[in-house]
């Protein structure tokens, strides 16, 4: 406050002696100027002390600049009396534009500095919701890295411990009966099932990492495809006849859309996503029930494919979840349901296929209101010639 009070003097002292200075050069100028003259240098001067110090020190200077003007250059000089009608006119109409222009300037000036004190406001307010909103985004980066660190713990103790176990006691049983510490004696059968158990799990062991690093060079953007022209119907058998060991204890259902155009696609790579998707049915429904699988044109540039079976269905809040990597519904969602086995990886690489040839993919409520239906589109393609790439889904698996 006695900054302000004095930067107000301040602004008087200036008003005045300004006026005080502009009067006696004029003065001294004598002859070379009039009254005209005079009054717009006098306006002049209050309009820059509007400017500089406000409206209060633009008003006294207006006040003593009529004074000075009549005293000094309107007849008879030398005194504040006035002899002519038209001097009282033009003195009067000097001192009205004076002060309203002196006013004007300062609320101009006013204006001014409160917009320049909004914009830098706003200017603070906005560094202050980035920063706010760069501290939110990195809060919400640790808690996804963490639940993704626990999600890659689960996954990896649970589909990497649990086969290793398994080869662990079938090798080392098969290593005893070798070098008979303790006497062991086992017959064919029993020899045949742990070589079965150590090839079943080093399978599954071999698919989980294949899985880790598909999802890997996914997210890298290294996934490239082979396009080819293909038949959707071919496309699907191969499929089927991948999946055929896992779906003989359930109904397939085949409607593929007749005349349906062939689609410039990878053709391993949508068989891929095809199967990863009956295995998702097969593992979540009951034995004996229906797993229909579709395709049909959506339009006249998509092609649309769908599985859908009839187990529990997925609610809608995790429809989208179940695309991210390790996550599975029945794991992450619903703990009261018996866990599958699986690594939560498949849905992560099918969207990723399916996004890498332009399409769409989600999951919906089965036709009848019970199950879940998978559907995803593809683009048919064009006969643009495309580069080839290094490699293709089948020499990467």
């Amino acid at each position: 406050m006695p900054a302000l009070s004095d930067r107000k003097w301040t602004g008087y002292l200036l008003a005045g002696l300004s006026v005080g200075a502009l009067t006696l050069i004029l003065k001294l100028l004598g002859g070379h100027v009039n009254a005209t003259t005079v009054s717009l240098a006098l306006l002049l001067n209050v309009l820059f002390i509007a400017t500089r110090w406000g409206s209060l020190p633009a008003l006294l200077a207006s006040v003593l600049a009529m004074l000075c003007f009549n005293f000094f250059f309107l007849p008879p000089s030398g005194t504040f009396n006035i002899a002519a009608t038209d001097n009282w006119i033009a003195l009067i109409a000097f001192l009205i534009t004076a002060v309203t222009a002196g006013q004007l300037s300062a609320s101009v000036k006013k204006r001014a500095e409160e917009a320049e004190s909004g914009k830098r406001e706003i200017g603070r307010l906005y560094a202050e919701l980035r920063e706010a909103f760069e501290r939110a985004s990195h809060a919400e980066a640790l808690r996804q890295s963490e639940k993704l660190k626990s999600a890659l713990l689960d996954a990896v103790t649970h589909d990497l411990r649990t086969p290793l176990t398994s080869i662990k006691a079938s090798i080392t049983t098969l290593l005893d009966e070798v070098r008979g510490d303790p006497p062991l004696t086992l017959d064919g059968e029993s020899r045949l099932e742990m070589m079965e158990v150590i090839d079943e799990e080093s399978d599954r062991l071999n698919r989980f990492i294949n899985g880790l690093i598909e999802l890997a060079r996914i997210e890298a953007g290294e996934l490239q495809l082979r396009r080819r022209w293909g038949v959707v119907d071919e496309i699907i058998s191969a499929a089927l006849t991948r999946a055929e060991p896992i779906m003989r204890q359930h109904r397939i259902e085949l409607e593929v859309e007749q005349e349906l155009p062939g689609v410039r696609v990878d053709e391993s790579a949508v068989s891929e996503v095809v199967y990863t998707l009956i295995d998702n049915a097969v593992k979540y429904s009951a034995q004996g029930s229906r797993i229909r699988i579709s395709a049909q044109r959506a339009g006249n540039d998509l092609i649309q494919m769908s599985v859908e079976d009839e187990g529990r269905g997925v609610a809608p809040d995790l429809r989208e979840r179940v695309f991210d990597k390790f996550f599975r519904a029945t794991r992450d969602g619903d703990v009261s349901t018996t866990q599958p086995t699986g690594t939560g990886m498949g849905l992560a690489i099918a969207k990723g296929i399916v996004e890498a040839h332009g399409g769409k993919i989600w999951i919906e409520s089965a036709k009848g209101g019970k199950g879940t239906r998978v559907v995803f589109t593809l683009p048919i393609g064009d006969d643009e010639v495309v580069a080839e790439p290094q490699y293709s889904l089948s020499e990467r698996a």
